[in-house]
């Protein structure tokens, strides 16, 4: 018998997840050690999408830049762009009008909506469930209508500017919200039918993935991962920037800090998005969407750190200005990519096919992490 284990003992191979890979959500390379189907080792390899925006940024001016933003997390533009602007009018001390505020909560709240949306669809078809791709990817194709009724753009927004918005809501605009979150409910159902409660892919996913918020925590980690772990902490209600204090909403959280409380939050955060929008409606007054700032608009030297709570989590945007028209620095702390960093942690154990549920669950977008 001993002989007969000796022979069938194999040796350990090194396999290349990406960066073609469908599951890899972009051009990401996984280098993964192998022993059998167990994997016992993995290495990021990042850098194949490098859009060099932080260096950009430092041969732009400050209003050239918000473009840029819209490629980092481009399946949640509106709120890079937030983040971006609300660094510099800090900064500046420049106060919003309030129509533009709440148009900005709006908007922004639609941007996570719309990047969950692609997280539960992807992770749905990441594990063979094509029939639960559609109805989020249905939703979602209304909140870029949404957009482009707005901004004449559906990814790649740049709709926030320095001072407020870029333009006003049209007519038809609030009628087509108040409609899309009618019909909210029923796809969030249709989803916990068609995944949340499907024996298959709570055996792919419960106790798959799993972090403490220990280990969490020590990771850096942040937004729905952090949450899906047991904190109730979100920036929107623990330091709360524009209007956000003015909204009433809950922070979900869940217990088990795997891949399927992962699945499970980005649905729950979708019903407080839209808690947060229909305030925003009631309350939203008239008036001008944007202040009066300078066509060439020059920062008092200084620094400043400002983030906001993005889809992914904790989005910030560190400014050096030396005066001028244009930012002398500027480094952004992406989420996906600190997020990513906790992979092998949570991979190191478990088969291949766990690693494809994984790097679905944690969500991340290549070109926040290729920045």
């Amino acid at each position: 018998m001993a002989a007969a284990a000796e022979n069938l003992r194999t040796e350990e191979i090194q396999l290349n997840m990406g960066p073609q890979h469908p599951s890899t959500h972009g051009v990401y390379r996984a280098l993964l050690t192998l022993d059998g189907e167990k994997v016992v080792g993995v290495e990021n390899i990042i850098g194949y999408l490098h859009r060099g925006i932080e260096k950009l940024a430092e041969d732009r001016t400050y209003t050239q830049v918000i473009p840029y933003t819209d490629r980092l997390d481009y399946l949640a533009g509106m709120l890079n762009n937030l983040g971006y602007v609300q660094t510099v009018e800090k900064l500046l001390g420049l106060e919003v009008p309030e129509r533009a505020e709440y148009l900005r909560v709006i908007m922004a709240e639609l941007s996570r909506l719309a990047s969950h949306m692609v997280m539960v669809a992807s992770m749905a078809l990441d594990l063979s469930g094509w029939t639960a791709w559609f109805p989020p990817f249905r939703e979602r194709e209304r909140i870029l209508d949404l957009f482009e009724m707005t901004c004449g753009s559906r990814l790649t927004v740049s709709y926030m500017r320095i001072g407020g918005v870029a333009a006003d809501i049209p007519s038809g605009f609030l009628p087509a919200l108040e409609s899309f979150l009618n019909d909210l409910p029923r796809m969030i159902a249709e989803m916990n039918g068609l995944i949340t409660g499907n024996e298959i892919f709570k055996a792919r996913c419960q106790g798959v993935g799993k972090i403490d918020l220990e280990t969490a925590l020590a990771y850096g980690i942040t937004g729905p991962n952090l949450r899906a772990c047991g904190l109730p902490f979100d920036l929107r209600k623990a330091r709360p920037y524009g209007i956000y204090d003015r909204f009433d909403f809950d922070i979900p959280t869940l217990n088990n800090g795997d891949s399927y409380d992962r699945f499970v939050i980005r649905l729950l955060e979708m019903e407080q998005s839209a808690r947060i929008i229909r305030q925003a409606m009631e309350q939203l007054p008239d008036g001008p969407v944007q202040a009066k700032v300078p066509r060439v608009l020059k920062l008092p030297r200084g620094e400043v750190y400002h983030q906001i709570e993005g889809a992914k989590g904790i989005l910030g945007f560190y400014l050096v200005s030396d005066g001028g028209s244009k930012p002398y620095r500027l480094h952004i702390h992406s989420p996906s990519f600190v997020n990513l960093g906790a992979l092998p942690r949570i991979s190191v154990g478990g088969t291949i096919q766990d690693f494809v549920v994984n790097i679905a669950s944690i969500d991340i977008v290549l070109g926040e992490v290729d920045r």
